[in-house]
């Protein structure tokens, strides 16, 4: 058999022919010998893959509005048919994270109202556009007691809401609860990001949402002090997740943040009542400048500016991480503000 200068015989030349049966049938028994397993994971995360781009289509669908969020609870539901609680998420707060808050402030907020959250759009933060879906809210459900609680930020929103929902409808609010909210932009802490999130939002750029994730994670993980590994990991992932606000939302949340003038609203809100509670090691709104403000602002509708969140992480609105802080104070405020009805004399038969 002669190999010499890369000879082979006929018949292992017909074998190394791609055309050959020979070699159509190397590959057909090759097919067969693929994994079942193989198979069914390529499948199955063919099918995750279409499932999760299905999910995110959706979510990003649902979230061109601005819609209200409630949030079952029995006792409030049926005890307070006619009265709710209606929370103004803070900051890059999410919907799911908006209704987190809810359930763990429900000890506290469900001895006066039902419990309700605004999501905002993904399209932006629109005033009027909130104003409007609150009052759609309040009339469908027939309200006549409303309570706001202001996570962050949400208290300028919810002051503002407030006041137009006074003016335009004719409805009142009973209660702002203002936790840790900024009074100005200058009681932020961190002007540098700030301002050029603004800055850019200003001049038509949407910042990428890897960019603005990245800056956020390493800003977490720097200010380790404030959270958990677990809190991090659990942050950065909803970020990242479909279910995150847009970066079009939160640089229009900036903006409102920056251009917000409390004193607009000093003689509007008619007799709805004001509390702040902060802590006085938050190192993201100034406490002292922030409290000092809305007092000073709000002089006759302010009944409380002494409430403290001490030893709650992260320091800053932080109800859902730290319930056990904020349902104590909140009920304290409310039995002081709005007593709950007493029970009549006994009467005694001998």
């Amino acid at each position: 058999m002669n190999l010499r200068a890369g000879k082979f015989p006929r018949k292992q030349q017909r074998w190394q022919d791609p055309g050959s049966p020979a070699q159509v049938l190397r590959h057909a028994a090759e097919l067969k010998s693929f994994s079942r397993r193989s198979f069914l994971i390529g499948a199955g995360a063919s099918t995750a893959l279409a499932a999760d781009m299905l999910f995110t289509r959706q979510v990003q669908a649902e979230r061109r509005v601005t819609k209200i969020l409630p949030v079952g609870d029995d006792f409030a539901d049926s005890s307070y048919p006619n009265s709710s609680w209606i929370l103004f998420p803070g900051y890059k707060t999410s919907w799911e994270e908006a209704q987190w808050i809810l359930n763990s402030l429900r000890g506290s907020l469900h001895q006066r109202g039902q419990l309700a959250a605004v999501g905002y759009s993904n399209l932006g933060l629109d005033v009027s556009d909130v104003v409007d879906t609150v009052a759609d809210y309040i009339n469908e459900r027939k309200l006549n007691t409303l309570y706001f609680y202001g996570h962050s930020f949400g208290g300028m929103l919810a002051t503002e809401v407030a006041a137009l929902l006074r003016e335009r409808n004719g409805i009142g609010v009973k209660l702002i609860l203002l936790d840790s909210s900024p009074f100005s932009k200058y009681d932020i802490l961190d002007q540098s990001w700030f301002d050029g999130v603004v800055f850019l939002y200003e001049s038509g750029f949407q910042v990428p949402s890897v960019l603005r994730g990245g800056y956020e994670l390493g800003e977490r993980v720097v200010n380790k002090h404030e959270r958990t590994w677990g809190q991090i990991w659990d942050q950065t992932l909803e970020q990242l997740s479909p279910i995150a606000p847009s970066s079009v939302l939160i640089q229009s949340e900036s903006d409102y943040i920056y251009h917000f003038d409390g004193t607009r609203f000093t003689d509007r809100l008619g007799d709805t009542r004001m509390a702040f509670i902060g802590n006085p090691r938050d190192d993201t709104v100034n406490y002292e400048t922030a409290r000092a403000a809305w007092a000073k602002t709000f002089p006759l509708n302010m009944a409380s500016t002494g409430l403290r969140t001490d030893g709650a992480r992260p320091t800053h609105a932080s109800p859902q991480w730290n319930p056990f802080v904020y349902n104590p104070i909140i009920e304290d405020l409310e039995n002081e503000l709005f007593p709950p009805p007493r029970a009549g004399p006994r009467v005694v038969f001998y």
